[in-house]
């Protein structure tokens, strides 16, 4: 069903607006036709309102359903039922009463059954360090998504290496190494907070630290002979600490350069200088007479 509703306002904005919150309805449920677009006139004289009328639909009202007509004739009486005998009641066994001491030791003995946690098994011969390492990168890994073989090797200087296999290596390492770097740094801080010695844990995956020392060094080595080719110090992209550290070691002897880190984190970068060399002295050494 269509019903109209006429508005006048000074504009024909405004007199849509008084429509609709009046109605209650959305500029989409109406339709707008627009009777008079209204005049401003000259210093408020002549001025005439905007008129719309909005057209709006209801749904139809239900029919009116006429009342069923009454019989005239009576409706047959029911034969009442006889009403069903008594049934003879059994005569209830005998409860038998347990001693008090029974059923407390029944309790408890639910009780632990259904209270007691089993202990999570640990792997034979393997120490508390190695056990809190592979507890915590397990539930690391679970709740990430990644599945993962995990070995753990202890090295020379008295740490730990943790290395992590598997077929979703790329959202463990990241961009430039930046999740594995976060995942060492989370091991390190759970495993030695509450440990009297620090245990210095490097985790990696897939072989990538390895394969990445040897990436910045190639790069290393490039860019000291650009530096010395061009007689100019050359800038290297923003790294990490670990990869400064990589590259400062890859020319500590190299010969004609120097290296220093500039800027600050995490934009802080390596640059490696030319060094001129020295020239040799060409003065006369005086003879020494005996």
């Amino acid at each position: 069903m269509i019903n109209t509703l006429e508005k006048s306002a000074r504009t024909v904005d405004a007199a849509v607006d008084e429509a609709l919150k009046e109605l209650g309805m959305s500029r989409d449920d109406v339709s707008v036709e627009i009777l008079e677009m209204g005049k401003t006139g000259f210093l408020g004289f002549g001025a005439t309102p905007a008129r719309v009328r909005v057209s709006y639909e209801t749904p139809d009202p239900e029919p009116v359903k006429p009342a069923p007509r009454k019989s005239e004739k009576p409706a047959p009486a029911k034969a009442e039922k006889p009403a069903p005998a008594p049934k003879a009641e059994k005569p209830a066994a005998p409860k038998t009463e347990k001693p008090a001491k029974a059923e407390k030791a029944e309790k408890t003995e639910k009780i632990e059954k259904t209270e007691k946690p089993v202990p999570a098994a640990e792997p034979d011969g393997e120490s508390p360090d190695y056990a809190a390492i592979r507890s915590f990168l397990s539930g690391l890994l679970e709740r990430m998504g990644v599945t993962a073989d995990m070995e753990i090797t202890p090295r020379d200087n008295g740490g730990i290496n943790v290395n992590l296999t598997g077929s979703a290596m790329g959202a463990i390492i990241g961009r430039r190494g930046e999740t594995l770097d976060a995942i060492q740094h989370l091991t390190n801080y759970v495993v030695n907070k509450d440990s009297d010695k620090r245990l210095h844990i490097s985790v990696d995956a897939e072989a990538y630290r390895s394969k990445r020392e040897e990436s910045l060094s190639r790069l290393a080595e490039k860019m000291a002979e650009k530096a010395i080719k061009y007689k100019r110090s050359m800038a290297l992209e923003p790294m990490n600490s670990y990869e400064r550290h990589v590259i400062h070691t890859a020319l500590q002897n190299y010969e004609g350069v120097t290296t220093s880190s500039t800027g600050v984190e995490p934009n802080r970068r390596v640059v490696v200088s030319y060094v001129k060399p020295e020239k040799p002295d060409n003065k006369p050494k005086s003879r020494e007479w005996a």
